[in-house]
């Protein structure tokens, strides 16, 4: 059984998944929170395998109440709820290690799904979230090289800046479209071509040369 906790401070939409996820086999709500801090309470005392929670919210917001339980329970899924692209919420989210976004309108079957996927692994990133993701890379990209001059290619130099806000290999190849193995391949270029070997020294490096 996979056990969720609801984030949400409006009471329709916390009622309303309540009811659609407890519909599904397997799935079932253990609580309901109507923001961040309440939601940290719910984890700590419930253990669930998956927060499901809304990024604006009174008190705390989803993103804040994101990195403390990924601080304090890395083992516990994250999936944020959003209704709008917001690059800075998302940008933040995903460093600190959340699973992934659904929108509030996602069809029934595409959450159950969605939920299955994420407790198994799986990143969860709607095509519209990952294309604010490219653009914001791509920005960076041509300011960096047009201010830094580093010796990578337009794509490593994307990658390098994603690395810096503490993406994954796996949430870059998601946001990018393409392979784990081919974000790897980056990654070792860029690495070669800077002379670090290390991912945390390399995110030090990008952000120290990159104003």
């Amino acid at each position: 059984m996979i056990k969720v906790i609801v984030v949400d401070d409006q009471s329709l939409m916390c009622d309303g998944l309540e009811v659609i996820i407890n519909s599904f086999s397997g799935i079932e709500v253990l609580a309901c929170a109507e923001n961040g801090e309440e939601a940290l309470k719910l984890v700590e005392k419930l253990k669930p395998d998956l927060v499901i929670m809304d990024i604006r919210m009174p008190v705390m917001d989803g993103v804040t109440a994101s990195k403390i339980i990924k601080d304090k329970y890395p083992e516990v899924k994250i999936l944020l709820l959003t209704t709008f692209d917001d690059e800075d919420y998302i940008i933040n989210a995903m460093s600190y290690g959340v699973s992934g976004y659904i929108f509030k309108d996602i069809e029934k079957e595409k959450l159950n799904k969605a939920i299955v996927d994420c407790v198994n692994g799986t990143f969860i990133m709607p095509s519209k979230v990952a294309e604010v993701l490219a653009r914001k890379a791509v920005s960076g990209s041509s300011h960096a090289k047009k201010e830094n001059s580093l010796p990578l290619t337009e794509r490593e130099m994307e990658i390098a800046l994603m690395i810096a806000d503490g993406f994954t290999n796996r949430q870059i190849a998601s946001a990018l479209y393409i392979s784990d193995g081919t974000v790897k391949n980056y990654v070792s270029n860029i690495y070669s071509k800077l002379g670090i070997k290390d991912r945390t020294k390399l995110a030090i490096y990008i952000k120290s040369v990159v104003k």
